[in-house]
């Protein structure tokens, strides 16, 4: 899923817990208050879900497989680290 996509899913589970909030305390509670508080509840959990799924990843994003993470000298002092040694210098 690209990162558009992704940003859209997660604004509109934002909206749907937003819109919740507010029909709950706007309007449910005045015929009940137990389920204007399931309301909040429910509402409560979306914004969690919505970040885990806006945060995850794709199989078509690349970024875990880094060549940087397999330079042996990534840590010592000096080492240019946006070129790893197995790259040819430019």
């Amino acid at each position: 899923m690209k990162s558009r996509r992704r940003r859209r899913y997660y604004y509109a589970m934002m909206g749907v817990c937003l819109g919740l909030f507010v029909l709950a305390w706007g309007a449910v509670r005045f015929v009940s208050v137990p389920a204007a508080v399931g309301m909040c509840v429910v509402a409560m959990v979306i914004p969690p879900a919505a970040a885990v799924f806006a945060n995850r990843r794709d199989p078509e994003d690349d970024w875990w497989d880094d060549p940087r993470w397999e330079d042996p000298k990534w840590d010592d002092p000096g080492h240019d680290r946006d070129r790893p040694d197995h790259e040819p210098r430019q």
